[in-house]
């Protein structure tokens, strides 16, 4: 069942656009989808608070997965304290994580457990961006690209793994491919949207001296972390498209209409920010590529197009 304010307000302050895809879910779904962006959404705020210094914030998330693992609160009283997000949205969410992990509990089981191997995933990826990311003089960068992989496998492509996993639990006859075909495109779809995250937010990061684009890829085209070649981005940039190719394989392989609709607006609004960034690469402006509000009431009507048919591809 959906907590009312946890689900409504509360979602709505950390994620305008997840709030509106939880709404178009089927209902059955939502509430499990709900609350694991909400504990997803807690853990990266405790990752990003840039007021806690980083040993404080790693301590956190240890805590915080324990807390999610073991469904107890111990260390939740001095996270609050010291967890203290410049956002209002997020400062709401912190202060109201005990109810967040009393709706986990609430949960029937097969749903917990998904949910806690998930965060124990994100939570992974958090911790490692945290430790190859020190504070420190230059630009650091990923050393490979397994590292990279690696990375968006553990902040998004599991999430595309769970979202899979708890539709085909309740939703019968959820997609017309093979479970396998499903999860492994749902990997690859999640991993594309967090490229696309990445190859956006290159300026943004190289301020806070980090870089994701592998180093020994940098090395090989000439460059460094802190000004990356042209090649080593179209490179990335090219595996992001492929990834969003099977982001649109696995919604077009969906039958409920509710749930094509949902996955097709982050692919859209993903691949719509793959062509802005082709058009303006951010590696030779400071500025934010966000693709404009008219390329959202697209998605929306488009969405309709394809909720009941393919032909739209």
């Amino acid at each position: 069942m959906m907590d009312a304010e946890l689900g409504g307000p509360v979602l709505k302050s950390v994620s305008r656009s997840f709030y509106l895809t939880i709404r178009i879910l089927p209902a059955k779904i939502q509430a499990p989808i709900a609350i694991a962006y909400l504990l997803a959404r807690a853990s990266d705020t405790i990752a990003d608070t840039a007021d806690a210094p980083e040993p404080v914030r790693l301590g956190h998330l240890a805590a915080f997965g324990k807390m999610i693992r073991e469904n107890a609160t111990a260390g939740l009283g001095a996270l609050q304290r010291e967890i203290r997000p410049p956002d209002a949205g997020e400062r709401g969410l912190i202060a109201r994580l005990d109810r967040c992990l009393a709706w986990l509990a609430a949960l029937p089981e097969d749903d917990r457990r998904e949910i806690v191997a998930v965060m124990e995933k994100i939570v992974r990826g958090q911790t490692l961006d945290l430790e190859r990311f020190p504070k420190g003089d230059g630009v650091r960068a990923l050393q490979t690209a397994t590292e990279l992989d690696e990375y968006t496998y553990l902040v998004a492509g599991c999430v595309g793994e769970f979202w899979t996993r708890v539709c085909l639990a309740h939703v019968p006859g959820y997609g017309s491919a093979s479970e396998a075909e499903l999860l492994r495109w749902g990997v690859n779809f999640g991993k594309g949207l967090q490229l696309v995250n990445i190859l956006r937010d290159i300026p943004a990061d190289r301020r806070a001296g980090r870089c994701y684009l592998p180093e020994e890829e940098l090395l090989a085209a000439g460059s460094t972390p802190a000004s990356p070649a042209r090649e080593v981005f179209d490179r990335w940039h090219a595996r992001a498209s492929e990834h969003l190719e099977d982001g649109r394989r696995y919604i077009a392989a969906l039958r409920p209409a509710r749930s094509r609709v949902a996955c097709f607006l982050p692919w859209y609004l993903g691949r719509e920010t793959l062509r802005l960034l082709q058009a303006r690469c951010p590696l030779d402006s400071e500025e934010k590529i966000k693709v404009p509000r008219s390329t959202v009431r697209a998605a929306l009507a488009r969405g309709c197009l394809i909720a009941f048919s393919n032909r739209w591809w």
